[in-house]
């Protein structure tokens, strides 16, 4: 309702200044308590315990300035970044932008952060409050070797995160996506895993057995990819036992869109994702034989739409988008509409639920 009246001055201003006012706004709020790990959507995923399964996606919150914030707003968990080993500025301005007729956005932003020292200190100071955090993890644009850039945030960032994000499907880094094809994939999981095996000691026993050292791994994956892709990617993944796949980034892709902010460069997400990342999505649980997790992204906006993802196969869904369109209440209408149709479908458990249809 609150947001309602706001957002259209909030939308008279150029988006980045108003994401900008939007992390700020969070930032003075005092830091909340995460959601209940008890309550009945709670679900677990990769050895880590999630109190819902709806998730910030990475994008927002790109110098973890703000997860507890999050956390707080209802959010079964936040996933930061994506973060690259030095500071960089990104691409240049305007590189965001609001398609409101098609609740849409084109970002080409272009991993601009503080860098990982910066975030490693803010990380490390919040580490006492609990909450599944994720760290979304990046190359500079003009690293020499990406791969050793993303083994060096591995060794950084996996004893502050609970899980790690690889992020290798983001379109405004030239050349990232070419991390996805199979030998590069193999080589870039070989040196991750090896960092995170070097960042400390091994995770504490579970129900199945000692976990590997350091945080499970999930990684990032684009919806314009073709079945090869899918396969291989899928066959890797199994192959050096990630915890998860997500699925998906922002597309390169233009289905057809009404604002006259259409035809810029960058990735699209938002409502017309929806179906690229749904199908993207069954692609990836045919692929591995729902014997991997897999969190759905893209195009989610209400309860329906992530229960459509679960039952889909998803184990975890996550939005970033759509909050800009509903506001910070959406968390908590989406975990309230999820509890309701579970009850009414006759589920016990989100897990119970994922690749029912």
């Amino acid at each position: 309702m609150v947001y309602g009246l706001l957002r259209p001055a909030l939308f008279a201003i150029d988006p980045e200044r108003a994401h900008g006012l939007a992390i700020r706004m969070l930032k003075s709020l005092p830091a909340g308590t995460p959601p209940d790990a008890g309550g009945v959507l709670a679900t677990d995923v990769a050895g880590i315990r999630f109190p819902n399964p709806l998730g910030m996606a990475a994008g927002f919150d790109k110098d973890g300035e703000v997860p507890d914030a999050l956390l707080g707003l209802g959010f079964g968990f936040a996933e930061v970044g994506s973060i690259t080993p030095l500071p960089q500025a990104g691409n240049p301005r305007p590189r965001l932008f609001r398609l409101a007729e098609d609740r849409a956005v084109i970002n080409r932003m272009g991993f601009n952060n503080g860098g990982a020292e910066t975030a490693e200190k803010r990380l490390a100071a919040r580490q006492q409050r609990g909450g599944v955090l994720g760290i979304n993890i990046g190359a500079n644009k003009d690293s020499a070797d990406r791969i050793a850039d993303y083994a060096v945030m591995t060794r950084i960032m996996a004893p502050l995160a609970t899980y790690l994000a690889v992020n290798i499907s983001s379109p405004n880094t030239p050349g990232l996506r070419a991390l996805q094809d199979e030998g590069a994939l193999t080589e870039l999981l070989d040196a991750v895993i090896e960092a995170r095996g070097n960042a400390g000691p091994p995770r504490s026993d579970t129900a199945a057995g000692p976990r590997p050292a350091g945080p499970p791994i999930f990684l990032k994956v684009a919806p314009d990819l073709e079945p090869a892709d899918v396969d291989a990617i899928a066959r890797i993944a199994l192959d050096k036992g990630l915890g998860a796949l997500i699925v998906s980034n922002t597309t390169i892709s233009r289905p057809p869109l009404q604002s006259r902010h259409a035809s810029e460069a960058g990735g699209l997400s938002g409502a017309p994702l929806k179906e690229l990342a749904l199908q993207r999505l069954r692609d990836f649980r045919r692929a591995t034989g729902g014997a991997l997790p897999l969190i759905g992204v893209g195009g989610i906006a209400s309860a329906e739409d992530a229960w459509q993802r679960i039952r889909a196969g998803a184990s975890l869904v996550q939005l970033y988008s759509a909050m800009v369109y509903e506001g910070p209440g959406i968390a908590r209408r989406i975990v309230r509409g999820l509890e309701e149709i579970m009850r009414l479908e006759g589920f016990g458990s989100i897990a119970e639920a994922v690749g029912s249809e």
